[in-house]
């Protein structure tokens, strides 16, 4: 997410500027959905309901958004609201129980993998599997948005460190530094995830 949202933003926002929450939708929904889409077992509709009603709760509850102490990051804010809604709608729905329990495990393992993990290849047979195609969907739906990002435009859409330097008018060394910190985040979410699901470990 390229937009800051800092104390004018959050101001102008609570006022009644219109186009400054357009500018919280534009830039949130898109990771928040990815974010939800595998938490609430890959059903499409109540994803849905559970991105509207986060954006919703954080219209109502801007006030409590402080901008200093999130870096002008707002989405770890909007993660937690999401959370919570994930909680009621998976305590709504039958049988649903597990996921939740399985996702409030991965929040608490992230935390730590993250900090210590070193990025490492993986072998190309893992990477063939099916099943790893989709956690590699599903640890990419985690990850936060700039490490998503960045990743995308490195291996997806196969740019070099040089464009990626130029469109967000960094350095190339600056580019360099944030893949490296998103390899590491999405390793440490692969490994998190392959280990939660029983998935066999990477060697």
């Amino acid at each position: 997410m390229e937009a800051s949202f800092d104390l004018t933003w959050r101001g102008r926002a609570l006022s009644g500027d219109g186009d400054a929450i357009v500018a919280m939708a534009r830039a949130c929904v898109e990771p928040l959905y990815r974010f939800c889409f595998h938490r609430i077992g890959r059903n499409q509709h109540l994803c849905e309901e559970i991105v509207q009603e986060t954006m919703l709760r954080a219209i109502r509850d801007l006030s409590h958004y402080e901008p200093t102490r999130a870096g002008n990051n707002i989405f770890p804010w909007l993660t937690g609201l999401a959370r919570n809604e994930i909680r009621r709608v998976l305590a709504r729905e039958k049988g649903t129980v597990s996921i939740e329990n399985l996702w409030d495990k991965m929040d608490r393992e992230l935390l730590a993998l993250y900090e210590r993990l070193d990025a490492e290849p993986f072998s190309e047979e893992l990477l063939r599997r099916e099943e790893t195609r989709e956690m590699v969907g599903a640890t990419m739906s985690q990850l936060p948005p700039h490490y998503r990002e960045a990743l995308e435009a490195k291996y997806v859409l196969g740019k070099s460190v040089r464009d990626i330097a130029t469109a967000l008018k960094v350095s190339d060394k600056a580019v360099e530094s944030q893949l490296t910190r998103a390899r590491k985040a999405f390793r440490a979410t692969f490994l998190a995830l392959t280990g939660n699901l029983g998935m066999e470990p990477l060697s």
